[in-house]
């Protein structure tokens, strides 16, 4: 399956006919569950869908000039970024129809264990990791693919070409990163 899917990206990236087409009732179910995973953690009553939220990332990753993705675990790994995008945007749309206000700093310990997001710890969440980012863009991406997509240690790894001792490392730094910058300044 991955094999086809591998080939079929490389049909997308080329604009050979059709091919998008022949991907997609392959890499849905994933990129629904994707979906899925992260609209759970919404606020309830999120306006976004698990069905609209798929198409727009597909769209984004396979519309016009599409990137090229050697393989399943690049493509899924770029599609949790796109879904994380989308959340990000929508979060941001509402929050500037709410002028503001009521920030709160919160940490990472947890996050992922916890069945809903707020919007506005999404946007910090975003924010840190665009700063993690900018210091050392592997360790954000493997923060993206853990939290967003999902993946185990090892399937980062994987994703990252990186050994799984070195993605754990990252794993614990970005971590205590993330905590820091999340917490917000010592009340001193």
């Amino acid at each position: 399956m991955d094999d086809a899917i591998a080939k079929l990206l490389a049909a997308v990236a080329v604009g050979e006919p059709g091919a998008a087409d022949r991907l997609l009732p392959l890499v849905y179910d994933e990129l629904r569950r994707l979906a899925q995973r992260e609209l759970a953690r919404e606020r309830p009553g999120h306006t976004l869908q698990a069905t609209a939220l798929v198409h727009e990332a597909w769209l984004r990753l396979c519309g016009d000039g599409a990137a090229p993705f050697h393989g399943s675990g690049p493509f899924f790994a770029a599609a949790a970024t796109s879904i994380r995008r989308i959340l990000v945007e929508a979060a941001r749309a509402r929050s500037a129809q709410k002028r503001g206000g009521g920030w709160q700093r919160v940490t990472l310990a947890g996050v992922a264990a916890r069945p809903e997001v707020d919007h506005d710890e999404l946007l910090d969440l975003d924010a840190s990791l665009q700063q993690l980012a900018a210091e050392d863009p592997r360790k954000a991406r493997l923060v993206e693919l853990r939290y967003f997509a999902g993946l185990s240690l090892d399937e980062c790894a994987d994703a990252l070409g990186i050994a799984p001792a070195t993605a754990d490392r990252d794993w614990a730094y970005a971590r205590a990163w993330l905590f820091d910058r999340l917490r917000g300044p010592d009340p001193a």
